[in-house]
């Protein structure tokens, strides 16, 4: 059973919004500045057996299209802040939950909580609770996970589906299928086993020692995944491929450098936003969040027993490749994508020029590419327009 038990309106304190001109294939939006930032709804949602909670926002017209955007490791429904805004500016309605374990949903510190067969029933009821059937559902990192397994294990409620920096058939698939597709020029099997993925096998192989070593400093952690990223050299490998090898981040140092040494402006978000993000974490510590990497097998086995086309997706697809992931080397490396081309009907891909988290680094891009990509192949979904006929007229020249 599922639960709506809050509905508040609360205004970000972002106030200088600004929606760059988004050119699409025969469209122009034109640009769009707000005096004051589009207000949010709050809800939360009560689901499953042992009635969890999962919080989320939603802003727009109620009765637009339907965007769910769903967040990564780390992160809470306001780090999609400059998505949100533009496309509810568009008429969208748009909704991005807080995921299970962050922010002001259940944080759970039981590791099988977030296998995503647990974790997809959360979103599911979101998208319940908006009354709608169906949505176009917006992943990165982690997010991606669950937006792909939702595509591939329940379709009929997938209208289309956008995964940012991961490629559909990688993470959803289990760790076998990450590391097949590791490029070992890059990443040597004797010094690199698990190539870029080295982080990730840390936490499988010295989980309390990784969580430990983020809850010492939550704040300066972040502030050097959301800093600007080092634009690797063509074939460097990621400092993540060490993290294994050196017992931790950082070069395996006991605690994380102090705040002092990222500067505001080198951040790529928004400083209001990082700072709910900040508290969001310091609130839960990263316990719960660092349980999504422990989970690969169950996520694999659950993602191929469940799929409905032989793991195709039948949905026109978006992906959004970021051209210096540290985390994904999608852009530089074939083998990532090889999967996702072979299984999706309708896919269309682009690459952006920036680092793993690509929709708060360069915000604009990542709203151009996801709206030219709606107006393209989700035209019955536009807000408005396609409900009346809406044709450019012969030139009289």
């Amino acid at each position: 059973m599922q639960q709506s038990q809050t509905r508040k309106l609360t205004r970000s304190s972002s106030q200088d919004q600004t929606l760059n001109e988004i050119e699409t294939s025969g469209i122009k939006l034109q640009s769009v500045t707000t005096m004051s930032a589009i207000p949010y709804e709050e809800h939360t949602v009560t689901y499953g057996e042992d009635s969890k909670s999962i919080f989320y926002l939603a802003a727009g017209p109620r009765q637009g299209p339907l965007i769910i955007f769903v967040h990564g490791w780390p992160g809470i429904a306001k780090t999609w802040h400059p998505q949100l805004q533009a496309f509810a500016s568009l008429g969208f309605r748009v909704v991005a939950p807080d995921m299970p374990g962050y922010g002001r949903s259940t944080a759970s510190t039981n590791p099988t909580d977030y296998a995503q067969e647990k974790i997809i029933q959360g979103v599911l009821a979101v998208l319940h609770d908006t009354g709608r059937e169906q949505a176009i559902w917006v992943g990165h990192d982690w997010g991606c996970a669950t937006v792909y397994i939702i595509a591939n294990t329940r379709p009929e409620v997938c209208r289309a589906v956008a995964g940012l920096a991961i490629p559909y058939g990688l993470v959803e698939r289990g760790m076998t299928a990450l590391l097949a597709t590791v490029d070992r020029h890059v990443y040597p099997k004797d010094e690199y086993p698990y190539g870029q993925l080295g982080y990730m096998a840390f936490y499988e192989q010295f989980f309390d020692k990784a969580i430990a070593f983020q809850n010492k400093n939550p704040h300066s952690f972040l502030r050097f995944l959301f800093r600007k990223p080092e634009w690797l050299p063509e074939g460097a490998p990621s400092r993540l491929a060490s993290t294994l090898k050196d017992g931790g981040w950082f070069g395996g140092i006991d605690s994380p450098p102090p705040v002092s040494a990222v500067k505001d402006e080198d951040l790529i978000m928004k400083l209001d936003v990082f700072q709910e993000l900040v508290a969001a974490m310091e609130k839960t510590g990263f316990r719960s969040a660092g349980c999504y990497y422990l989970n690969h097998e169950a996520n694999g086995a659950y993602n191929l027993a469940n799929s409905k086309h032989d793991g195709k997706l039948l949905m026109p697809v978006l992906f959004v490749s970021a051209r210096w992931d540290s985390v994904s080397d999608s852009a530089r490396n074939p083998r990532g994508t090889v999967y996702m081309r072979q299984k999706c009907e309708n896919l269309t891909e682009t690459i952006i020029e920036a680092g793993h988290h690509v929709a708060a680094e360069k915000a604009e891009d990542t709203n151009a590419a996801i709206a030219r990509w709606l107006v393209e192949e989700v035209k019955d979904w536009w807000p408005g327009f396609w409900s009346n006929r809406f044709a450019k007229q012969p030139s009289r020249t």
